[in-house]
């Protein structure tokens, strides 16, 4: 089944559904963007936004994902998985579950794109909390203080079925800047990060070329597709033997980056492997864990 047709489908079975129904939202959203998923410059079936918002800057990732709702939702349900596909972006540093059954929640070290020493990284944790039905799923991240002087940190998953082979996902990152953070992002801006940009096009003037959005959007859509991109490479590997897994879930995700490398290159392909495997060692081995 095509995207359109795939989104009409689902707009005619579940208009008349209540908005405060989280499927139901989550499918009138998918049905809302059925142009944009179509007509996509990014990749067809993939949607990136993001809002400057001084409170709470929030950037979102929708996307028709080729595997059944099941298998998504089956792996991601636990913090223990999570972490598997956690790892492979190039800022996380360190993951681990934590809580056990009573409080789950991740140990996720955010750091420099290059090796550290947890010390050096900042340690966060993030308390997980799901929400699941026979065709929908949601799973949020949170934590009240973030990196950087950030606060009300928030990595969300939504899932719903789109059909038998296929599911609709939508990825939300999102935090509310305290002071330093904001005086540390303008720094940025004006040095390292004057050249990034992100996924969303920025119409200009009649006699001026369009461009990709930067600044604080651009961080924005960068993270959230670096999250998306991890989630998609571990369901990628899923297919190879679990002694092979976590090895093709990087090499998929590097891989994934190249298709974007404008925004998301940032290392060559040898350092990520090298670096991720070093690191995945460090978060699977307890003994490992202070190094």
């Amino acid at each position: 089944m095509g995207v359109a047709a795939a989104l009409a489908c689902a707009h005619g079975a579940f208009a008349q559904e209540s908005r405060t129904d989280p499927a139901a939202s989550l499918r009138a959203r998918y049905a809302s963007l059925a142009r944009a998923l179509e007509t996509s410059t990014i990749q067809k079936g993939l949607y990136v936004e993001s809002v400057d918002s001084s409170r709470t800057p929030r950037g979102d990732a929708y996307a028709v994902i080729d595997h059944p709702f099941v298998t998504v939702a089956g792996a991601f349900a636990t913090p223990a998985i999570l972490c598997e596909s956690l790892i492979l972006h190039i800022n996380v540093q360190y993951c681990r579950a934590t809580g056990g059954e009573e409080s789950p929640a991740l140990s996720v070290a955010l750091g420099k794109k290059t090796w550290q020493p947890l010390e050096d990284s900042y340690l966060i944790r993030l308390d997980f909390n799901t929400e699941a039905s026979v065709d929908f799923m949601r799973v949020e991240l949170s934590a009240k203080d973030g990196p950087l002087d950030t606060r009300d940190y928030l990595i969300a998953m939504e899932l719903v079925a789109i059909d038998e082979q296929h599911a609709f996902m939508h990825i939300q990152y999102a935090y509310t800047q305290g002071v330093l953070a904001r005086v540390a992002t303008g720094v940025y801006f004006a040095t390292n990060g004057r050249e990034k940009v992100g996924f969303t096009v920025i119409p200009n003037s009649e006699n001026a070329a369009p461009r990709l959005v930067g600044g604080i959007r651009g961080v924005l859509e960068r993270n959230t597709m670096r999250y998306h991109l991890a989630f998609g490479a571990y369901l990628q590997a899923l297919d190879a033997p679990p002694a092979q897994r976590f090895n093709t879930s990087l090499e998929y995700w590097f891989a994934d980056t190249e298709r974007f490398a404008r925004q998301l290159r940032e290392v060559t392909h040898d350092d990520y492997i090298a670096v991720k495997r070093r690191q995945y060692l460090r978060q699977t081995d307890v003994r490992q864990a202070a190094n």
